[in-house]
C-alpha cells in the first residue's frame, strides 16, 4: 500500500552560483575581527532567487521532505553539486519555504544532478513529502 506524497516545485532562473566559490574576507568593525562573507556573485543569485519565489511557496516546511534539485548549468564546465545544493537549501530557507535545511527536515536530495542547457540556465526544485504523517 503506497502513500500518497505531496509535491511542490519551484523553478529559479538564472545561472546557478555555487556559495563557496570566491568567498571574501572583511574586518568587522562592529566586532573588531576579520569575517568571511559570500562573493558578489551569489549574493546577487540569492537576492535574484528570493525575488523569484512566490508567496504561496513561503509554507516554512517543517516535516522531512526529499529536496531534488535538477541544474541546468550555462557551460559544461565541472560544477561540485554538492556546494550547488548547500546554496539552493539555504535560498529555500531564507524564503521560508522550508523551517530549516537540518537533517531531520531534508532526509533527502534523491534525483539531484547537474545538466546542461547553455540558453536557459536554471535550478528545477521539486519538494517532496508525504501527506498527513511523518516519514
Amino acid at each position: 500500500m503506497g502513500q500518497s506524497m505531496e509535491e511542490i516545485k519551484i523553478t529559479l532562473y538564472g545561472r546557478p552560483i555555487t556559495k563557496k566559490n570566491s568567498s571574501q574576507i572583511i574586518f568587522d568593525r562592529k566586532n573588531n575581527r576579520p569575517m568571511l562573507i559570500q562573493s558578489k556573485q551569489y549574493r546577487h543569485y540569492e537576492k535574484d532567487c528570493l525575488k523569484q519565489i512566490s508567496g504561496r511557496h513561503k509554507l516554512e516546511l517543517d516535516k522531512p521532505c526529499n529536496v531534488g534539485v535538477l541544474y541546468y548549468m550555462p557551460t559544461k564546465h565541472r560544477v561540485d553539486l554538492v556546494n550547488l545544493l548547500e546554496g539552493t537549501c539555504d535560498i529555500l530557507v531564507a524564503a521560508k519555504v522550508l523551517k530549516d535545511d537540518n537533517s531531520q527536515i531534508i532526509v533527502s536530495h534523491d534525483g539531484s544532478r547537474v545538466l546542461y542547457d547553455k540558453e536557459n540556465p536554471r535550478a528545477v526544485i521539486t519538494i517532496r513529502m508525504e501527506k498527513g504523517g511523518n516519514q
